[in-house]
């Protein structure tokens, strides 16, 4: 009656368990990550530039088909260069983060100042933006070491996250099989 629950159950632990491996690999070998995470931005790029291409073609004007054909060639030389330079690229996408990083402390700053924000609710707004804003700025002042940090939270993240996610998993069975036992099972009549 439940099988339902028994599938999400199963998915969650499987989910659980590939996550606290990448978590570990993560961890185990950082400098691998970076470059596994270069080696994913320049798929993107080339899918990206692969899509750009399609929209140019199946467009009906010639401006829209050379600006799709433009951003896709963009996208296709952001690929081929993540490639032949992973380093390189690995540190502007550190950058990127950092620079993403300050203006989302920025923003949660600014928005502590809110209207109708309770002190506590405020408080907690400019400690994340404080977190956020100087994790940016260590990511800027040294993206090297930035890059194996972000490694290494993600292996951290991946790890605590997949033990959630068994966890969630085991106590979703054991829902599941409660439930299974509580109700009767209907007889033909």
């Amino acid at each position: 009656m439940f099988k339902s629950l028994s599938s999400l159950s199963t998915s969650l632990i499987l989910r659980g368990l590939l996550a606290v491996a990448v978590g570990i690999i993560a961890l185990a070998w950082p400098k691998v990550t970076v470059l596994a995470l270069v080696i994913v931005f320049a798929v993107y790029a080339f899918i990206a530039a692969g899509l750009q291409a399609v929209r140019a073609f199946s467009s009906r004007t010639a401006g829209p088909v050379f600006g799709h054909l433009l951003l896709g060639l963009v996208d296709l030389a952001a690929g081929v260069i993540a490639l032949a330079w992973p380093g390189p690229t690995a540190l502007v996408l550190v950058l990127i983060v950092g620079i993403w990083a300050i203006a989302a402390g920025i923003v949660e700053i600014a928005a502590a100042f809110g209207k109708g924000e309770a002190a506590g609710t405020r408080a907690l707004f400019i400690l994340a933006g404080l977190i956020s804003a100087a994790f940016g700025v260590v990511l800027c002042a040294r993206p090297g070491m930035g890059a194996i940090a972000l490694a290494l939270l993600f292996g951290l993240f991946n790890l605590i996250a997949g033990i959630w996610m068994i966890v969630q998993g085991i106590e979703l069975r054991r829902t599941g099989q409660t439930l299974d036992s509580a109700v009767p099972d209907k007889q033909p009549a």
